[in-house]
């Protein structure tokens, strides 16, 4: 092993198409850089070995001089308390030791934890011909939003570089690169003309311009050309979405990988030569081919957003059944919108042999919303089974009619329906072993428009981070995917209805989503006060009646499944409040009708 001396995140894209050409920017050194984009999974040491092993000999294959991979690639990323496990971290540097031994002449860069007596690092190594010829830890933490990093790492407290036949590089990692005066200043300052950063950056919308958008500009402003490697694949409610890149040093994307997928992205690079002193480069002893097999050519199509946030969903959910041993899931069907996205996402995620779903009818359900199922099972090709409920309810209500005798029926009988459907599913859960998923989305579950114990009963919520509007939006463009109809044209018309009454309308409850939407994005995702929201233009009364429903239902999410995050800020990791919590910030204002 060689010394220690040691070292994440933050964005869609310009161009339709992105060609894997090399930059025009200067002549330098001929270098061929492997990105390689792998789908990691939390804790499986061997099986994260044997994947990194196996994309280290693609690029041998294709005649790679650096391959990088992502940040933690040997432990999955996020970690999180596994880290307090001495074992654990001890583990994974055995991984490491023995990845090393079966390298080559091939530079490879991969992330793992680093340990130096009690303190444990987020760290880099890098490899050639069967030694680690450094390790980088990590000097910038985050401890935003999904990220904890200061809870288990140290920060690294210097940048390293690196030289081979003439070319100077860096290594650092994920939250490095997003600060300007960060790691990445500090080693070009020290003569690196390219920088090799590689990263477990998590998906939410609008994050991939803003992540390329940082890379371009630290590119341009310290003249290096940059690979960004990011990590792919579901861990519980994090999508990871690939789309790792190559930008030249005038800041220009010149490679990109596939999203959501996995992918080794190679490029010939011209890395000029440095005009810098470099001072304290620990050099690999390789040298770089002049000719080689030239690379065909790679077209990455740009994704529409609507597109980008689906294959996000069919990504996480697909991951989290795998991951977590399941073989087929469970759907309560209810002829409604959310169910019928949730269905056509499970499909394309696990199959049509893999989803099961279940219709649960009342005396309140219409026919249309039985119609509405039935084609919708046709459509994705899904078994199905019908469960009425009327017999079951009607046994809770003789069980309860002494001791409610006198009170009228309320929201007390319609959660007893949710909660009798919310049981069969878990029974056959159960009895088979499937995932029941639930169906709620983001602006129920901000409201608590939900039944808790009752149709927020399950493993996993799909759309949990989903407002209405956009299920709506989702829907339309599954149904764009088919030339076709997949979910019926009617469920995409009907006004939204849980049907545990008559004549049952979401906006008996809830203001219409296309107000409610904007204003809970105001005060869940963007922390704007009462103030702030109605000085965009929201009735007083109605704003005051959302935030005190979003407050008041602390406790349901709490106890809520976990879900696929899509937003910048989605319940659970991102946002944290307190249950008892009695601060306001404003006069609560009378809901007007």
């Amino acid at each position: 092993m060689s010394q220690r001396e040691v070292g994440d995140e933050v964005l869609p894209r310009d161009s339709k198409v992105c060609l894997n050409k090399p930059p025009h920017s200067g002549q330098g050194r001929p270098l061929r850089i492997a990105m390689a984009q792998i789908n990691t999974t939390v804790g499986d040491l061997e099986g994260n070995f044997e994947k990194i092993r196996e994309y280290v000999r693609k690029a041998k294959d294709l005649q790679v001089d650096v391959a990088s991979f992502p940040e933690l690639a040997i432990t999955g990323y996020p970690p999180e308390d596994l880290l307090l496990k001495p074992r654990f971290v001890q583990d994974n540097l055995r991984q490491l030791e023995r990845l090393a031994r079966s390298i080559e002449d091939i530079v490879v860069v991969v992330g793992f934890v680093d340990r130096l007596g009690t303190e444990i690092y987020n760290a880099a190594a890098i490899i050639h011909k069967g030694e680690i010829c450094g390790v980088y830890h990590k000097m910038l933490l985050p401890n935003y939003g999904v990220f904890d990093e200061k809870r288990y790492f140290n920060p690294g407290q210097r940048p390293l570089i690196f030289k081979t036949d003439g070319v100077v590089f860096g290594v650092n990692i994920c939250e490095d690169i997003w600060h300007e005066d960060g790691p990445t200043r500090r080693q070009a300052s020290l003569g690196a003309s390219l920088i090799l950063n590689i990263n477990a950056s998590p998906y939410h919308a609008g994050k991939i311009k803003e992540r390329e958008d940082i890379v371009s500009r630290q590119a341009r402003d310290n003249r290096v050309f940059i690979t960004y490697t990011n990590l792919v694949g579901g861990q519980d409610e994090l999508v990871f979405d690939g789309q790792s890149m190559v930008v030249d040093d005038e800041g220009k994307t010149i490679a990109r990988a596939e999203p959501f997928k996995e992918d080794l992205l190679v490029i010939d690079l011209n890395v000029p030569p440095t005009l810098r002193e470099t001072k304290g480069a620990i050099t690999i002893a390789k040298e770089f081919p002049e000719e080689r097999p030239p690379l065909p050519e790679r077209e990455v199509r740009e994704l529409e957003p609507v597109e980008e946030i689906y294959q996000a969903l069919v990504l996480g959910l697909k991951d989290y059944v795998s991951k977590n041993g399941f073989k087929k899931v469970i759907i309560g069907l209810s002829g409604g919108i959310d169910s019928s996205l949730t269905a056509a996402v499970a499909v394309d995620a696990m199959g049509k042999d893999g989803v099961y779903g279940v219709f649960m009818p009342s005396e309140y359900t219409s026919e249309e919303s039985r119609e509405d199922v039935e084609a919708l099972v046709k459509n994705l090709g899904i078994h199905m089974e019908v469960i009425p409920i009327t017999e079951i309810f009607g046994a809770y209500l003789r069980v309860f009619a002494p001791v409610f005798k006198g009170c009228p029926q309320d929201v007390t009988e319609e959660n007893l329906q949710a909660r009798i459907r919310g049981n069969i599913l878990m029974a056959l859960s159960n009895k088979f072993g499937w995932l029941v998923l639930t169906t709620g989305n983001k602006s129920e579950v901000s409201t608590g428009y939900c039944t808790l114990y009752g149709d927020m009963v399950g493993g996993f919520g799909v759309i949990k981070d989903v407002p209405k509007t956009l299920v709506y939006e989702l829907a339309r463009f599954r149904n764009e995917l088919e030339n076709g109809e997949i979910i019926p044209e009617r469920v995409l018309r009907k006004p939204p209805t849980a049907e545990l009454k008559p004549d049952q309308k979401d906006t008996d409850t809830l203001p219409p989503y296309e107000i409610l939407d904007p204003i809970l994005k105001s005060y869940i995702e963007e922390d704007k006060s009462f103030q702030d929201i109605i000085r965009q233009g929201y009735d007083g009364g109605i704003v005051s009646r959302v935030i005190r429903m979003v407050d008041g239902n602390e406790y349901k999410r709490r106890q809520a499944p976990p879900g696929i995050k899509i937003t910048p800020k989605a319940f659970g990791k991102d946002r944290r409040m307190p249950i008892t919590n009695r601060y306001k910030g404003f006069k609560i204002i009378p809901w007007r009708e």
